[in-house]
């Protein structure tokens, strides 16, 4: 009988006439009178090979039982002297591959010990950079771990305490400082400035909300004095808010402005302000009226992303509109050698308008140019009217230019358009009340991110599309200029939000000719609206070609003459361009003639008497041919200039001598 043994089962115990023999590989070689064990060592191939047998000595009985690893407990084979058989049990061979001398050695976590490779269990050796603090068991480190966080939160709760409490005896002598209100502490690598509240501000828990108007000087004097004071305030500006005039009307009987709230309880306007200030009732008062949570009686404030419903009455072209967007076969198609996209022949949209609505031909061209009136529809070059024919002609929302306008928002505004005066009036009024905002008190800075964030420029943003089809043709001279002035500073800012200023040369040439409004449906972008409409379709600096071809019809927009006062009342975003400011079409000159005022008497004028030598702002050189040669330059800023600057430089005129203009240097970076 012959048995093998499992590879499985290496640590096989046999048992011969009562006898145990461990086997102990490479190590032992031994003969038994009952058995015989031999190892015939390691083979040349690294394997290991293991042969146990059972022989029958001659002139020996031969008995004992044989018990295996692969044997269940209990059961045996008893062997008899007269079968003599021979048990052989064989180890399979098993491949072992020997990592590389060169490879890194794993070594094992703090505390775990290697699987056994000799009977005696050794453990690996640790890194002599480890301490012996680091061996421990798992509950062993969470404890300690626990002990330390707690004692590590003892310690931030003392030492806060002890700003607080006077547990120790100590108290801080506030007398040695300069400012009572302001208190230093000083702690080991860390200083805790801490600001003590006044009295009376502690003791105020309502609100303080007052209603204004934009560009309102008493609303300004009284926005300027609560910030004075570190107030926290609520301004509702009925401009903003329109809706919010009815509210007014119904507490005060009145729609003038400002009128202070304290909670629910009017106080008045700047008259009553001041009285009480002078009076010095103003903080007693305070602690009367403020002393409670503003009731659900006090004006609530202006909550940020729901729109005052309007009747927005529809077009009375929209039914025809609706019509033929879903009727026509708006495709490409060929012209002159060039694909034209998304159009249709005026044909089309005549026997389409004849079939549905039962007209006759005249009827449908009528109404076909009413559409082109309104701007729904245009001519793919821009310079025709609708005829019935093989003309092409595409939807507004249709129009190549269009996925670039910021003020376009994947529809086109097909309501009935509101007046260009009444639209451009309050974009001067919101964007007004978003420098009395964000600007600060000269108007050379502003904090665009608070802008971006704020409820006014939303609205501001809503309501720039209503510029989709307004009428520009309709607005007077001086209602013109005033429209682009302020739509130019409005887009700056808006531009300034959405893409930022644009730091190199090439990235600020797109900055400006870029960033587009479509406005009575066509497109203005910052160039076209400087150079083609205020200053009459003249070349940009550096340019060779006008904004505005022949024939394009925003050509009939253009101002018949330049105002050079124009290039003091835009705002470009940077440190070195005039203020940001909104104007009104009533008394526009004098507005600008305010602006280059400013403008002239701060850094962007300056004479040197000794050197003869008059620096300007490098405005003057990119747009000369707006103001003249040199002469007529420094004889025009003159009217413009403070007593002083003006007495120098009329003296460098008159006497006769040479003078040398020296232009400054322009900081191109934000206003903020």
């Amino acid at each position: 009988m012959e048995l093998t043994a499992n590879g499985n089962h290496q640590d096989a115990a046999v048992k011969l006439a009562g006898e145990e023999e461990l086997l102990q590989a490479g190590e032992k070689s031994c003969d038994k009178s009952i058995g015989k064990v031999s190892d015939r060592g390691a083979r040349d191939d690294g394997l290991l090979e293991v042969v146990i047998g059972v022989e029958k000595q001659e002139g020996e009985e031969m008995g004992g039982v044989l018990t295996t690893g692969d044997r269940p407990e209990g059961e045996r084979e008893t062997v008899s002297a007269v079968e003599a058989p021979k048990v052989i049990i064989e180890q399979k061979k098993i491949t072992v591959i020997q990592p590389h001398s060169l490879l890194p050695k794993p070594e094992a976590p703090p505390g775990f010990f290697t699987a056994p490779q000799t009977e005696d269990f050794a453990a690996m050796k640790r890194s002599k950079s480890l301490t012996d603090g680091l061996v421990m068991d798992v509950p062993a480190i969470g404890k300690f771990i626990k002990d330390r966080s707690n004692s590590f939160s003892a310690a931030i709760v003392r030492r806060l305490s002890s700003l607080t409490d006077s547990a120790d005896g100590y108290e801080y002598d506030y007398s040695d400082s300069s400012n009572p209100d302001v208190t230093e502490i000083n702690l080991s690598g860390l200083k805790v400035i801490v600001e003590m509240k006044s009295e009376p501000e502690k003791a105020l828990k309502g609100m303080i909300s007052f209603f204004s108007r934009s560009n309102c000087r008493d609303c300004r004097a009284v926005r300027n004095f609560f910030r004075e004071r570190g107030l926290t305030f609520v301004e509702i500006n009925v401009d903003v808010y329109p809706l919010r005039e009815k509210e007014l009307v119904a507490r005060t009987g009145s729609s003038q402005v400002p009128v202070i709230f304290f909670n629910e309880k009017q106080l008045g306007g700047l008259v009553a302000l001041n009285s009480l200030r002078n009076s010095g009732l103003l903080e007693r008062r305070m602690e009367e009226m403020l002393a409670q949570k503003y009731p659900p009686e006090a004006p609530a404030p202006p909550v940020y992303g729901f729109d005052d419903p309007e009747e927005a009455a529809a077009d009375e072209m929209v039914a025809v509109v609706k019509v033929l967007r879903q009727r026509l076969p708006i495709q490409d198609r060929l012209m002159k050698m060039k694909i034209v996209k998304n159009c249709f022949s005026g044909a089309e949209m005549v026997e389409v308008l004849i079939h549905h609505f039962d007209c006759g031909r005249k009827k449908a061209v009528e109404v076909g140019k009413q559409l082109v009136k309104k701007h729904f529809i245009h001519h793919v070059s821009g310079d025709h009217d609708f005829e019935d024919g093989n003309n092409f002609y595409r939807f507004l929302e249709h129009e190549p230019f269009i996925h670039g306008c910021f003020n376009f928002q994947g529809s086109t505004n097909d309501n009935e358009p509101k007046p260009a005066a009444l639209i451009g009036s309050r974009i001067t009024k919101i964007m007004t009340a978003i420098l009395e905002s964000y600007a600060s008190d000269d108007r050379q800075h502003l904090n665009y991110s608070a802008i971006s964030k704020s409820e006014e420029f939303r609205r501001y943003v809503n309501l720039s599309q209503e510029l989709h089809r307004v009428d520009l043709t309709a607005l007077s001279q001086d209602e013109r200029l005033a429209f682009f002035l302020n739509l130019y500073n409005a887009m700056v800012i808006h531009a300034v939000i959405r893409v930022g200023l644009p730091e190199g040369i090439i990235d600020r040439r797109s900055f400006y000719s870029d960033f587009q409004y479509v406005v009575g449906g066509r497109p203005y972008s910052l160039t076209t609206i400087l150079n083609g409409i205020l200053r009459n379709n003249r070349r940009a600096p550096y340019s060779l070609a006008k904004p505005f071809r022949n024939g394009d019809p925003r050509v009939e927009l253009s101002l018949p003459k330049v105002n050079p006062l124009i290039h003091f009342g835009l705002c470009n975003g940077t440190r070195s361009s005039p203020r940001v400011r909104f104007f009104s079409s009533q008394g526009l000159e004098a507005e600008l003639r305010c602006a280059a005022r400013e403008f002239f008497q701060s850094d962007a004028m300056s004479v040197e008497l000794d050197k003869r030598t008059v620096k300007l702002t490098r405005i003057i050189k990119w747009f000369s041919s707006d103001f003249g040669n040199d002469k007529k330059i420094l004889r025009w800023i003159i009217n413009y200039l403070d007593a002083t600057k003006a007495g120098l430089l009329t003296h460098l005129l008159n006497d006769g001598g040479p003078i040398s203009i020296v232009y400054q240097d322009y900081d191109w970076s934000v206003n903020c």
